[in-house]
């Protein structure tokens, strides 16, 4: 798969740049990059996002255990690779249909997050269990999310194209010939959310990632890594909820009903004022004919 944004929806990682400017060395415009993508994986599906960026994706060469799936609604476009191992318990929770697959629930667990309560992106991604990764772009608000599983089993790189754009993919050899050495892989276990500050880990979002410069030998030209702090008590705490499957099921589904509990008061608040104004209308219609 390959993701492919300009600057006006992501900020160039200043590691990136250290990292080519370090070993300089050929790259290419996002354009070609593109166009060798869909050269080399036909059938390949391709979605333009007006001057914003570029999304494509192929089942060609693709691992059984990590299918590659795409979804759009809402002007919310998702890419996704891998299985997630608790997605019919998490379907349950979000209201979906049993047949529902990964992509779609990453873009309903999106939706609901950002449409009802300001939860940050973490908490939607720390429930998400499986191999997998995702470049998720939401269009009405030029948000970017793109996250790997805390374990990295599946690859995802990102680089620099040489007119500036930042591109996401799973072949580190297709990026390669359009990044040079401002490459790395994405690290396991974070995120980067344009909205949200930019690369984090979600198990422990205080915590720093920072790049490290590779070897000279070496394909990418840095790789992240994250600074190790103090877990609080109530990470832990939480750490413990996961291995306990019952206990964090019912945690987790107590949140999503108080979100919905939530959206429903503020339904109930804007039906209220709308009669309000009803009724006003109505009085000062009865008093003008009487007069």
């Amino acid at each position: 798969m390959l993701a492919v944004f300009s600057g006006e929806v992501v900020e160039v990682p200043a590691e990136l740049v250290a990292a080519g400017s370090r070993t300089p060395s050929p790259k290419t415009r996002a354009s070609e990059l593109v166009s060798r993508f869909l050269g080399s994986s036909e059938p390949a599906v391709s979605i333009q996002l007006a001057d914003l960026g570029h999304l494509a994706y192929s089942h060609t060469n693709q691992a059984l255990l990590r299918p590659r799936s795409f979804a759009a609604k809402d002007e919310i476009f998702c890419l996704f690779e891998g299985v997630l191992d608790n997605l019919g318990r998490l379907s349950q929770q979000y209201g979906l249909s049993k047949g529902t697959n990964e992509v779609v629930l990453v873009i309903e667990a999106y939706k609901t997050l950002r449409d009802r309560a300001p939860y940050p992106a973490s908490f939607m991604l720390s429930q998400l269990t499986g191999s997998y990764a995702f470049v998720l772009f939401d269009k009405s608000t030029n948000s970017l999310l793109v996250a790997s599983d805390p374990e990295g089993k599946v690859p995802l790189f990102w680089g620099i194209t040489a007119d500036g754009c930042v591109a996401f993919s799973d072949d580190i050899d297709m990026l390669k010939g359009s990044c040079g050495k401002s490459l790395a892989p994405f690290p396991q276990g974070c995120f980067y959310s344009n909205a949200l500050g930019g690369l984090k880990c979600y198990e422990n979002p205080k915590n720093k990632v920072t790049a490290v410069p590779a070897n000279e030998e070496e394909i990418c030209g840095a790789t992240f890594k994250l600074e190790i702090g103090t877990l609080t008590h109530n990470k832990e705490y939480y750490m413990i909820l996961r291995s306990d499957s019952a206990e964090y099921c019912i945690m987790e589904t107590f949140k999503i009903l108080f979100l919905r509990w939530k959206a429903l008061q503020s339904s109930l608040r804007c039906i209220r004022r709308r009669c309000s104004c009803g009724g006003g209308s109505m009085q000062n219609s009865v008093h003008g004919g009487v007069s």
